[in-house]
């Protein structure tokens, strides 16, 4: 963190001092008021405190869990901002550097170049701080998604700041191998992100009720597995995922047939049994076919032959019972 401050703090005076002088002045984005959050942090924990030590009078030591609760609220406020004030100021840095390449093709290459390159290794060291600390935390699959992005970003700045003639060899081997190390992250980041989404949207889809239900969340689950394979479309872990994602469909889908058709034929209503066992077939054999896959589906035959059977034996008493009434 010392290393971004002194990378912002050269880049603020260099501005100021007229190193970056430009007609059009490239605006610092302010950040919030530390002390405005910490006081509304503290009032929110001092309410809640209150409140709970006046619902709490009956209980022995009220103020314990009171204390407990405003103590919790005040870990996470801090936490909070700092996982906020950390992303801003990755995301400034990328800012920022973009703004001083743009300045170096006005004139003064020398000077630029060296703060570019500095500002690109405090970028990197920024990433590589965050993506250890999202790796540690287990956080949400957008946390991952997140980092993706600024690896992206990061690229696209050091590819600009490669093109430019003035850079020397000396720091252009530096900014291929930050290249490269990126490059890892980014990976990383987006097969977790296409991986922890997917497994997400999956048990999402496992506890839905309704067919239409689980095919619409398991299909955001594919198009998450779809994004990444366009980066990566040689990446094994994603091609399995994928396939598993699809497995689930094509099985919601046959056992809703199955289901529905095991109802009708219990109700009596064979020919619409017979139907709905065929719409399972459908699905079942439509993407393929494997053992077990060659298995349900003689399974499913079986069933599809008794209906059919047991319809030829109602056509048969029926016909059985109209000649006898028909006889004298």
């Amino acid at each position: 963190m010392e290393s971004q401050d002194r990378a912002f703090h050269r880049l603020r005076r260099a501005r100021e001092s007229g190193e970056f002088s430009s007609p059009r002045r490239h605006s610092r984005p302010r950040m919030p008021s530390t002390s405005g959050y910490m006081v509304a942090a503290s009032a929110t924990a001092g309410t809640l405190f209150f409140l709970l030590w006046w619902m709490l009078q009956g209980e022995e030591n009220p103020w314990v869990p009171a204390g407990l609760a405003a103590s919790v609220v005040m870990l996470v406020a801090v936490a909070a901002r700092e996982a906020v004030i950390r992303r801003a100021w990755t995301r400034h840095i990328l800012e920022q550097d973009k703004f001083a390449r743009r300045e170096s093709r006005t004139g003064r290459q020398s000077s630029r170049g060296i703060g570019s390159t500095s500002l690109q290794s405090a970028t990197l060291r920024a990433l590589q701080k965050q993506s250890a600390e999202v790796d540690a935390n287990d956080s949400l699959p957008e946390a991952h998604r997140e980092i993706y992005q600024l690896c992206t970003d990061y690229l696209a700045s050091t590819d600009e700041a490669l093109r430019a003639p003035e850079i020397t060899v000396e720091n252009r081997l530096a900014l291929r191998a930050a290249q490269e190390r990126a490059r890892n992250l980014q990976r990383h980041h987006l097969l977790t992100w296409a991986r922890d989404s997917a497994r997400s949207l999956t048990r999402e889809a496992q506890q839905r009720v309704r067919l239409h239900e689980k095919i619409e969340i398991a299909n955001r689950a594919l198009d998450c597995i779809d994004n990444a394979l366009l980066t990566y479309p040689d990446e094994q872990e994603l091609n399995q995922s994928a396939w598993a994602v699809r497995e689930f469909i094509t099985s919601s889908r046959v056992a809703h047939w199955v289901e529905l058709g095991e109802r009708a034929a219990f109700k009596g209503h064979y020919r619409r049994a017979i139907d709905c066992y065929r719409d399972a077939l459908f699905y079942l054999m439509r993407d393929g076919s494997d053992h077990a896959r060659e298995a349900a589906a003689e399974r499913i035959s079986r069933e599809i032959e008794l209906l059919r059977a047991r319809i030829a034996t109602q056509k048969a008493v029926g016909t059985s019972e109209t000649g006898n009434s028909k006889r004298p």
